[in-house]
């Protein structure tokens, strides 16, 4: 991968993001076409999450103090937090630098019973990082965070499943992303204080997160000293244009923050039981997963994920009504589909500045007498002429599957 597929200078290019200093270093805003993608990564995720079991809650993005004391955060990772706000009488909020306090909360909102489990919460939701300065980059390190993260409340005999099924999530959404990972690391904790003092649990955990590694047959690594202060996990690593490794999904498992918040459920026995914490994030941060994306793809997305994903070329004005009949069927059925009219050049140029586009349709005057269209996929290939109803729902169903594949 060469330095001109770096996400900065392709998200400037094809107008995707952008920095201003007015906002601020590491707070990106998001342009039509980027705000594309991330919707529909974000949907997919959603969909996906629907799909295994997930039920998806919003929380908010301020937490009092005391909810970050509780869980630990404030104690091992105050330094990478936002300064407390006063609120007056003795009341602070901060940002909050992780989603798990709000989903512990959540659950213990009210008595929950040993059928409930596992229970599955998911949350695309914002978060806040003081990183410095000098380590903020385009969409890859920011210092505001929307997060694709879920915690899976469970008993202790169903963690190992539980994992495995999030490794499942993981493997299906890098399929149709159409990345690979460099490789699986399991992380572990290191010497010093910056993790929770608990040994038996920390051995357990990381027990736990081998056999499900060694289920599901993914080769890993062990790394010491990187694992989170509350526990080990396991992280996805990807290289980026620049040769950086990075994490993008993880899966973890924690002991912990049940404890700190006597999170309890009723078992079979009619006795109170700790569960278990599976944290897990199939995409990590929408913002270093479209970095990715765009690095990987240069812009050429899979057509789920692209901005415009077909583009109709009528050849001459005197197909420009067809042509947009054609694009309101596509739009009728969930596509992101326009017209580039004679009024932007030449068809030549036309379908040069439409070349990341995954379908260009070419509308002349004998496809419209035929009801046909001419098909141009972006890899070059020209299939033969067809029924413009029979493109429309192909290509709908390659989309819906949130398929890589441009053609069947």
């Amino acid at each position: 991968m060469t330095a001109r597929h770096d996400h900065r200078r392709l998200g400037r290019e094809l107008e995707l993001f952008g920095t201003d200093p007015l906002i601020g270093s590491g707070l990106p805003y998001w342009l039509p076409d980027g705000a594309t993608v991330r919707h529909a990564l974000e949907e997919y995720v959603r969909d996906a999450e629907r799909r295994a079991g997930y039920q998806h809650v919003y929380s908010p993005v301020l937490g009092k103090r005391e909810l970050y004391e509780a869980s630990g955060h404030w104690s091992h990772y105050r330094d990478d937090m936002y300064p407390p706000m006063d609120l007056g009488g003795g009341e602070q909020v901060v940002l909050r630098p992780s989603l798990c306090p709000h989903h512990a909360v959540i659950y213990r909102s009210r008595g929950r019973g040993h059928r409930e489990l596992p229970l599955r919460v998911a949350e695309l939701g914002g978060m806040y990082r003081s990183e410095r300065s000098g380590v903020l980059g385009g969409l890859s390190r920011v210092r505001a965070i929307q997060l694709n993260d879920a915690h899976v409340f469970c008993a202790l005999e169903q963690v190992v499943d539980e994992v495995g099924a999030a490794l499942e999530l993981v493997r299906g959404a890098h399929t149709a992303m159409g990345v690979a990972a460099t490789r699986y690391r399991l992380s572990l904790p290191g010497p010093g204080g910056k993790y929770v003092d608990a040994p038996d649990l920390w051995s357990r955990s990381t027990e736990l997160l081998s056999e499900a590694l060694d289920h599901s047959g993914v080769p890993y690594e062990r790394a010491e000293d990187e694992a989170a202060f509350y526990g080990p996990k396991i992280d996805v690593q990807f290289t980026d244009a620049g040769g950086r490794e990075f994490t993008l999904s993880t899966v973890q498992v924690d002991f912990h923050q049940p404890e700190r918040f006597d999170l309890t459920y009723v078992g079979a026995d009619g006795a109170r039981h700790r569960p278990v914490m599976v944290h897990r994030s199939v995409i990590g941060s929408v913002e270093r997963a479209v970095a990715h994306l765009v690095e990987v793809h240069g812009g050429a997305f899979p057509a789920w994920l692209a901005p415009v994903q077909v583009v109709v070329l009528p050849v001459s004005g005197d197909q420009v009504a067809d042509a947009a009949r054609i694009v309101a069927r596509c739009v009728e059925l969930g596509l992101r589909a326009e017209v580039a009219g004679p009024e932007r050049g030449g068809l030549g140029g036309r379908i040069r500045a439409a070349r990341l586009v995954p379908y260009q349709v070419v509308l002349g005057a004998r496809e419209v007498l035929e009801g046909s269209v001419s098909v141009r996929l972006r890899d070059g290939r020209r299939p033969d002429p067809m029924p413009e109803g029979e493109f429309v729902e192909l290509v709908r169903g390659l989309v819906g599957a949130y398929s890589v594949r441009l053609w069947r």
